[in-house]
C-alpha cells in the first residue's frame, strides 16, 4: 500500500511521528554544536571505558553532558553552561551541592583520619538517628555502601531466617544493578546481571494477579516479598493503598517477610513512606541521601530477626564490608539527617506536589485548552490539526486498553493512592488502631469538552519530591524531545523523564519548570495528541 492509500489517520500519524523524528535530530544537532567540550570528554572516555561509561543511566543520546562543577541547586558543565539540577542524583543528591554543614563535616572526619579498621565516633550517632528517625520499623539497623547492597543483604536476610527460597518481586520493580526487573528475564537467552535467585515476578497495583503468582507456588515456599512503596525507576508509580496492605497480609499469614525497599521513598516523609501509609514492613532498606549522599546505604528492621548479626552471639549471621562504617560517609549522614529535619523534608515534598499540580495543569491547558497547536519544526501551524474529534477517537481508542495491562505506562495512569496519616499505632500484620482522614489522590485522566474521558499521552506521576514526565513507550522520540527541550531551557533531569528535588530548589525553580514544559507542550502539542 503506497502513503496515498493510507487511511487519513494513519497518514497524520506517520507525519507527525516524522515531525518528531526530524525535530529530536535538529535537537540532537543543536546540542552537539553547544557541547564541544562533553563531546570530547566522551570520546575520550571510549577509549577505556565500554561506551565511555561506568553507570548505564547516566548514558544519554547522542552523549552524556560532562559536569565540572556544583553549587547550590545548580550544575555547570565542561561547555561553561549552568543548569538548574532537577535530578539530584536520582534522590541521592537531596542536599544540592556543596551543603555547608555536610561539607563541614566531612573535613572535621578527613582532618582526623580515615581507614581505622576499627570502630569510629560517628557510625554509633548515625545508627541512633535513623534508629529513631525510622521507628517503629528500625529497631536495629546495619550499615552497606550502596543501597543494591543494603536489597542484596535485607533479601538474604529473609532468606536465612525463614529456611525458603522464592521471592516476590514485582514487575517494574528495581532494587539496585543485580535486582533489575524493569525488563525481566524470561527465557535462557535472556542476558542479565541479576542475582541468580528463585524470583517470581508478579504485576505491581495487581492483587488478582499477584495471588495468581502465589497460588502456584510451592507451600510453605516464599521467603519474603520485596517491592517499593512508590515504584521509581519505572515512572515514580506509587503503590496503591490496597495492594500494600494486601502484601503485608499475605506475607504475615504465610510465614514470610516484607521488605519495603525504601532507597528512594523514605525521603517523602519525615519517618519513610511505608510510616506515613501506616504500614510496618519486616525489614526496610535506605540509601545514600542517609548517608549525607555518599556512599551508603542501610538495612534493618525488627530486632529478632537482626539480631542475627549479633557478633556476641554464637550461630549468627556474618556481616562484613570494609567500608560499612567508613569516616567519610557516617560523619556525612549524620550532619545530612540534622539538615533534613521534619520541617524541611515537609517544606520539600510540599514543593514537589505544587509542581506537579503546576505542570499537570499546563499541561492540560496547551493539550485541552483553546491553544493553536503546531508542529514543533519552527514553531509553524501544521496542516491537519488534530480536531475535537479526533482527540475524541485518540480517546476511544485509549479506552481499549486491557483493564490488566502489563504497560507500566497505563499502570501508572490507572493507580489511585491513598496515603493516609500515620496511624497512632501499628501492628505488624498491618492493622491499625486508628485512621486518619488525609489523603493524596493520584489520578491522571482528563475529561474531554464532550464528556469522555482520557488517558492524557502526556502526563506527571509520583508522590512530593520524586516525580517522572511520562509518554507512552510508543512515543520515545519524545521523550528524549523534551529531555533536550529542557536542557535548552538549563534545566537538567533524566533523560527517561526521572525528577528528584533538593532543598536548594524554591518556587522561582518551579515556575521556570512549569514555564518550560508549557513552551514544549504547546510547540509540539499536535504531536502529543497523536501519540
Amino acid at each position: 500500500m503506497s502513503l496515498t492509500q493510507l487511511p487519513p489517520s494513519e497518514l497524520e500519524h506517520l507525519k507527525l511521528t516524522k515531525v518528531s523524528q526530524d525535530a529530536l535530530a535538529k535537537a540532537h544537532s543543536t546540542y552537539t554544536d553547544l557541547n564541544p567540550s562533553s563531546l570530547q570528554a566522551h570520546q575520550s572516555a571510549r577509549q577505556y571505558q565500554p561506551g565511555g561509561n561506568t553507570r548505564t543511566v547516566l548514558h544519554a543520546n547522542p552523549f552524556p553532558i560532562t559536569f565540572a562543577s556544583g553549587n547550590g541547586c545548580t550544575l555547570t558543565s565542561l561547555d561553561g553552561h549552568t543548569y538548574t539540577d532537577f535530578l539530584g542524583e536520582y534522590t541521592a543528591g537531596i542536599y544540592g551541592h556543596n551543603n555547608p554543614a555536610i561539607r563541614a563535616a566531612i573535613h572535621e572526619a578527613l582532618d582526623r583520619g580515615w581507614n581505622f579498621g576499627g570502630n569510629n565516633m560517628y557510625e554509633k550517632e548515625l545508627a541512633k538517628l535513623i534508629c529513631e528517625r525510622f521507628t517503629p520499623t528500625m529497631e536495629l539497623v546495619r550499615f552497606t555502601n550502596s543501597g543494591t547492597e543494603a536489597n542484596m543483604m535485607a533479601v538474604a536476610t529473609a532468606m536465612a531466617w525463614t529456611g525458603r527460597t522464592k521471592i516476590l518481586v514485582f514487575r517494574g520493580g528495581y532494587h539496585g544493578a543485580s535486582l533489575s526487573f524493569r525488563n525481566p528475564p524470561e527465557g535462557s537467552a535472556t542476558k542479565s546481571v541479576n542475582l541468580p535467585h528463585e524470583w517470581v515476578v508478579g504485576t505491581y497495583n495487581d492483587i488478582a494477579r499477584t495471588e495468581e503468582v502465589l497460588s502456584a507456588l510451592p507451600p510453605k515456599s516464599l521467603a519474603v516479598i520485596l517491592v517499593e512503596p512508590m515504584l521509581g525507576n519505572a515512572g515514580a508509580i506509587p503503590g496503591s493503598l490496597s495492594f500494600l496492605q494486601f502484601l503485608r497480609s499475605y506475607a504475615s499469614s504465610h510465614d514470610a517477610l516484607l521488605i519495603f525497599d525504601e532507597v528512594m521513598t523514605s525521603r517523602l516523609s519525615y519517618h519513610g513512606l511505608g510510616h506515613k501509609l501506616g504500614i510496618r514492613p519486616d525489614l526496610i532498606t535506605l540509601g545514600k541521601w542517609v548517608g549525607g549522599g555518599m556512599s551508603f546505604g542501610a538495612f534493618g528492621g525488627r530486632r529478632d530477626i537482626m539480631e542475627m548479626y549479633d557478633p556476641s552471639k554464637s550461630g549468627g549471621l556474618a556481616h562484613a564490608g570494609t567500608f560499612n562504617n567508613n569516616v567519610i560517609s557516617m560523619a556525612a549522614g549524620c550532619a545530612g539527617c540534622k539538615v533534613l529535619n521534619e520541617e524541611t523534608t515537609n517544606r520539600l515534598n510540599d514543593l514537589g506536589e505544587r509542581l506537579k499540580k503546576m505542570v499537570t495543569n499546563v499541561i492540560e491547558k496547551h493539550l485541552y485548552g483553546d491553544v493553536s497547536p503546531t508542529n514543533g519544526a519552527d514553531g509553524g501551524s501544521l496542516k491537519g490539526n488534530v480536531t475535537s474529534l479526533q482527540r475524541s477517537e485518540n480517546a476511544s481508542k485509549r479506552s481499549l486498553i486491557p483493564k490488566h495491562s502489563h504497560n507500566l505506562f497505563d499502570l501508572a495512569l490507572d493507580t489511585t493512592t491513598d496515603l493516609t496519616p500515620a496511624p497512632d499505632h501499628t501492628t505488624m500484620n498491618g492493622t491499625t488502631n486508628a485512621t486518619g482522614n488525609g489523603t493524596f489522590s493520584h489520578s491522571q485522566h482528563h475529561q474531554l469538552s464532550n464528556g469522555t474521558t482520557t488517558k492524557p499521552p502526556m502526563y506527571i506521576s509520583g508522590i512530593g519530591s520524586i516525580l517522572a514526565i511520562n509518554f507512552p513507550p510508543s512515543s520515545p522520540h519524545l521523550q528524549s524531545l523534551f529531555y533536550h527541550h529542557m536542557l535548552s531551557k538549563n534545566i537538567y533531569l533524566a533523560e527517561r523523564g526521572f525528577i528528584a528535588l533538593n532543598i536548594e530548589l524554591g518556587m522561582e525553580e518551579v515556575e521556570k519548570f512549569m514555564e518550560a514544559t508549557g513552551e514544549f507542550v504547546e510547540k509540539y502539542r499536535s504531536v502529543i495528541l497523536e501519540c
